[in-house]
Order: structure tokens, then C-alpha cells, then sequence
């Protein structure tokens, strides 16, 4: 039948197994939508009545949806059958938004792109965009260099071979690539005191303490690894290239970041028009290191697991105006978190000058404005603080269709769907359980 949801086909299934399948009880969570008002209320309970269903439950909330007034969560008690009936009745039932089940035992709910579970299916999370390609692109400073063409691709190869549970492969690097690193090095060190912010500067020192950060050599990613595991539990992994937004943000969601190891060309510098390493460790390497801004880059991850493409395209722009280009208030004046400020110093001065607009963040505008990947932004955004951006961004998501939350368990490096009432149930027991040992 091409008039059935997916739920509602493992639903049918389920039932279609057995008489005593389609006559067995379930406990289930159905959210309502109303664009009415509570006044629809009276037909949500009159429908359970009508197919045998008992309420154990019953919750409202004003909807942050557009042209939803509430949103209504009510657990019942019914046949497997007849659940199925009262969800296609629900939907038929024009003063009704959407109508989403979360069923018990094990029942999948949505109709949502495939997304990594555990940090080992990442592996398969490595599709790269090919727009920038020195291959390809007449414009990337490498182009017309075989040689370093030939380089970019002996280190991709390595990205591409590594698995989960790897260590991260050493990488070799030449004298010119060392040089390249250490002109950038002096040039972010000169700059990072004046226009950078405090949690940059403070990961920035202790980086250069542990000598990690030196001047004369790229440091590996196994040792960034290891330092970022130490402070915030986030860790590293080989990247061929620069990822699809999905593939990228996805990792992110187990606290991985997907990191190339090639540099840049000896000719350009101060820019490069896509990700390499040095980009990735003086850009975002530090600020991973800080608690805050770590956990506002695993909720952008976590947020994008079964999001529609349309809200990937959202979050990747998000992404681009905070972790890549974001700008943040501090003692009065602005200053740069972002990486793609940081690890270059000619965007850097032209974000905190007075040429470009400079707007206060928030998610909802900035998700859908426009951005520039070849010249500087015309327009960046600024954040109160990182506490005050995770809080923004929370209430964003929150207004984002996907009927299901995802849970991190850094224990099992899984992410669980909290797709059904035990799982809920379970995870209140567990969070009561942590709140006790405070």
C-alpha cells in the first residue's frame, strides 16, 4: 500500500504476524499537532475511546511550529491493530497537523536517512565534495603543480585506508610543508592576543606548553588526538578531503573530528579555498579543547543524525557562520572563535573591521542566509558568549521535524534513539540515577 507511513507498515507487520500479534497490548506515545487550539482536544480522547485505547498519559505544550498552536503528547494503552487505525484516523482529521507514534518494543517510527549508530560506522561516512579539488579546479594554487598534486594524493590514499580503531597514521611531512606551517604559525601567534578570544588563547598556551604547538614542525594528529581525549573527550580521525556536510556533521555527534592532514600550497599560505591541516589545527583544534564550545559542536552533530536534507543544509550554514566564521562578544569588544578567522589572518582583520556587517546570532536567520566560500563574508554573526549560543541553538533545534531525540553514550561510543516510551523511561531512570550521585 503506497498510502502507508513506514510506521505505520512495521506497525502493520508486526500485527499481520499472529492474531494474538494484532490483538497484543502496546503502550505507546502519539504526539498531536493542533492548529486549532485545545479545543481538538475532545476529539483526540473520543478517538482513543472509539478504538478500545485507555489514556495512562496526557500532556500539552504551546508549539514552537509555525501554524501549530499545541503540541499534545498522550501515552495509551492499545492493540496493535487498533493503534494503527487511530493514527490513520488522527491524520485524516483536518484540524490536525502531523500525528508521530513512538511505540513500544523496538517499533521504528520515522522515515529518516541513514546515520552512523556507533563511532565505528564512520567508516563508512568519508564521501568527499570535489569542488575545490586541485585536480580539478583551475583556480586552487596547486593546480598546475604535479608534484604536489601527486602529494595531495599519496596522503588521501592514507585517510581513505584508515578504520576505526586505527591509530592515526604519521604523516612525513616535508620541509616545504613544514615551512608552510611555520609561516602561519607566526603570523595567528602575533595576531591571537589581540583579536582572538580568551578560551582560544588559554588552550592556544597550553598547547605550546605541552609542545604540541612549536614553530619548526606539524604536529601529528595522533598527539592533537590524545590532547583533545584528555580535555573534552573529543578525538580525531583521518579525512581524505573535504566532506559532504551529512558525513561531517555526523561525526561530530560521537565527539570526532574528521581532520585532513595535507597542507596547503607552499605559494598560498595565508589561504587555501578548502580545509587542510593547518586549518584544522590552529583553526579548530584549540577551541575543541574547551568544555563549552565542545559541547556546542556535538550538539550541531547530534542534531544533524536523520535531519532532512533541506535542515542538513540549515545546520552546515549554522556551522559555517559560528564554528567556521563566528564572531563573539567579550569585555565590550568582538572577537573570533571561528576557525576559518583563525587560521587566516587576512579574513581575521577584515572580520573585526568595520567593512563588513556584523549581526547578533541567531539560528533561526542565520541558518538560511547565504555565505561566500571563495572571497570574505559581506555579513558574520556575533555570539553573546558560547553559553548563550548553545542555548539559541537548543531552541532551534527544538522546531526541527525530526520526531525522534538521539542520546550519546561516550561509554559504548553509541548513539541511542530514544524512539519509543521504555527508552524514555529508561533514559529519566538513568539520568535520576547520575543526579544522585551529584
Amino acid at each position: 500500500d503506497a498510502g502507508l507511513t513506514e510506521e505505520e507498515v512495521v506497525l502493520q507487520n508486526a500485527a499481520s504476524e499472529s492474531p494474538e500479534a494484532e490483538k497484543e497490548v502496546v503502550r505507546a506515545a502519539v504526539v498531536v499537532h493542533l492548529r486549532d487550539g485545545m479545543g481538538s482536544l475532545g476529539r483526540i480522547l473520543k478517538a482513543v475511546e472509539t478504538f478500545h485505547g485507555t489514556v495512562v498519559h496526557l500532556e500539552s505544550r504551546q508549539s514552537r511550529s509555525d501554524g501549530v498552536m499545541f503540541d499534545v503528547l498522550i501515552k495509551v494503552d492499545m492493540a496493535r491493530a487498533n493503534l494503527l487505525q487511530l493514527i490513520r484516523s488522527l491524520r485524516q482529521t483536518a484540524s490536525f497537523g502531523s500525528v508521530a507514534v513512538l511505540a513500544e518494543n523496538n517499533t521504528v517510527n520515522v522515515k529518516a536517512p541513514w546515520f552512523p549508530k556507533h563511532a565505528s560506522e564512520l567508516d563508512n561516512c568519508n564521501h568527499l565534495m570535489t569542488k575545490y579539488e586541485p585536480d580539478l579546479d583551475m583556480n586552487h594554487p596547486g593546480f598546475a603543480d604535479q608534484v604536489y598534486r601527486a602529494r595531495r594524493k599519496e596522503i588521501a590514499e592514507i585517510a581513505f585506508s584508515y578504520k576505526y580503531g586505527d591509530p592515526i597514521p604519521h604523516i612525513n611531512y616535508t620541509e616545504t610543508e613544514n615551512k608552510t606551517w611555520s609561516a602561519v604559525f607566526a603570523r595567528v601567534k602575533d595576531l591571537m592576543q589581540k583579536h582572538a578570544c580568551s578560551e582560544y588563547i588559554a588552550v592556544f598556551h597550553k598547547l605550546e606548553e605541552e609542545k604540541i604547538f612549536v614553530n619548526e614542525r606539524i604536529p601529528q594528529l595522533q598527539e592533537m588526538s590524545d590532547f583533545l581525549r584528555k580535555n573534552t573527550g573529543f578525538t580525531l580521525r583521518p579525512a581524505a578531503g573535504l566532506l559532504t556536510a551529512r558525513d561531517f556533521l555526523a561525526s561530530l555527534a560521537f565527539r570526532i573530528f574528521q581532520s585532513t592532514q595535507y597542507v596547503r600550497h607552499i605559494n598560498s599560505p595565508y589561504h587555501t579555498p578548502e580545509p587542510d591541516c593547518i586549518h584544522e589545527l590552529l583553526g579548530h583544534m584549540p577551541l575543541l579543547a574547551d568544555p563549552s564550545f565542545a559541547q556546542f559542536s556535538q550538539e550541531i552533530g547530534l542534531a544533524s543524525l536523520g535531519a532532512s536534507d533541506e535542515e542538513i543544509e540549515k545546520l552546515s550554514t549554522v556551522y559555517w557562520f559560528t564554528v567556521e566564521f563566528g564572531l563573539c562578544k567579550e569585555n565590550n569588544e568582538v572577537k573570533a572563535y571561528g576557525a576559518g578567522l583563525l587560521s587566516a589572518y587576512g579574513e581575521l582583520l577584515h572580520a573585526i573591521s568595520d567593512k563588513p556587517e556584523h549581526r547578533p546570532f541567531e539560528p533561526a536567520s542565520t541558518a538560511v542566509q547565504p555565505y561566500q566560500d571563495q572571497e570574505y563574508q559581506p555579513i558574520y554573526y556575533v555570539a553573546e558568549s558560547f553559553e548563550d549560543a548553545k542555548e539559541k541553538f537548543r531552541r532551534w533545534v527544538s522546531t526541527m521535524s525530526r520526531p525522534f531525540e538521539v542520546r550519546f553514550n561516550p561509554h559504548t561510543e553509541r548513539v541511542e534513539v530514544l524512539d519509543s516510551v521504555d527508552k524514555l523511561d529508561t533514559l529519566v531512570s538513568q539520568l535520576n540515577t547520575e543526579i544522585l550521585h551529584l
